[in-house]
């Protein structure tokens, strides 16, 4: 049975911490889900670490509706979180409910996530209202990069700190069940914290939010163009696959596999038959 939203938010009362990671496909969902992460984002991330986009922008609909499908079938407890692309949910509260009803009826997740605070607080007032669990997303949000100039750390002067505090008290007032808070600064992120009843997720907001969440690609050492400060390399597994890809070119190239251990016998009395045909 599936984690639901309503254990996540037991979590903050309980005072446990939440781990949550990015998955983008079966077998990685498989692991993360087996492991007991108790909650899984499909990120639209994959643009970058799995289609090898500059950014996340060029994401659509049908990269992510396809990428859900396999982590929801390679998990069976975790919820999983669909990552609403740019483009998808800003035009209108209909396009939003459109788009979040297909990430969960087509895509079979259970909760969507959309960036933005005050100025999406209605959207996902009305996405909850018809049945559909939101995650909202504040801080650095990678979709507004251009308009941010950057990735760069929000809320360090007093004006966006309390733009930060409003945008997450109204995302928590209109029914988010939690609130993802992307590079801000650890002070600011435990003052959001504690002014919020739902849990906060953070990703270089140091260690006072609810819950962390990483790229899966990040803490593996598998996404090797750029390593953001916040992520900690728990294996260098881009290392340990090129090391044994050498190994296999080179004993393809040597000839010494497959052995008979890796390839499959036949009977003698066929292959005498064989000869005779041949």
């Amino acid at each position: 049975m599936r984690v639901t939203i309503s254990e996540i938010r037991d979590m903050k009362r309980k005072g446990e911490k939440i781990p949550v990671l990015t998955a983008y496909d079966y077998t990685t969902a498989k692991i993360l889900d087996d492991a007991g992460v108790p909650m899984l984002l499909v990120g639209d991330s994959l643009g970058m670490v799995v289609l090898g986009y500059e950014n996340t922008i060029p994401v659509t609909m049908e990269d992510m509706v396809h990428h859900i499908k396999a982590v929801v079938r390679g998990s069976k407890r975790a919820l999983i979180v669909g990552d609403m692309p740019f483009m998808s949910y800003h035009l209108s509260v209909s396009q939003a409910l459109q788009n979040a009803g297909r990430f969960i009826q087509e895509g079979g997740c259970q909760a969507v996530k959309l960036e933005g605070g005050e100025r999406m607080a209605e959207t996902v007032h009305r996405l909850v209202e018809h049945g559909i669990p939101v995650q909202g997303h504040i801080g650095l949000t990678p979709q507004s990069i251009h308009q941010l100039s950057g990735y760069k750390v929000q809320g360090r002067t007093p004006e966006s700190a309390v733009q930060l505090i409003k945008d997450a008290i109204a995302l928590d007032q209109a029914g988010a069940f939690s609130i993802v808070l992307e590079s801000v600064p650890a002070p600011l992120a435990r003052l959001i914290t504690q002014k919020v009843q739902v849990p906060t997720i953070g990703i270089g907001a140091g260690p006072h939010c609810d819950g962390q969440v990483q790229v899966i690609s990040d803490i593996l050492g598998l996404f090797t163009d750029f390593v953001p400060r916040h992520a900690k390399l728990y294996a260098n597994l881009a290392q340990v696959i090129g090391s044994a890809v050498t190994q296999y070119a080179s004993e393809v190239r040597e000839s010494t596999f497959p052995t008979a251990k890796e390839s499959y016998s036949m009977d003698e009395a066929v292959l005498q038959e064989l000869a005779k045909i041949a």
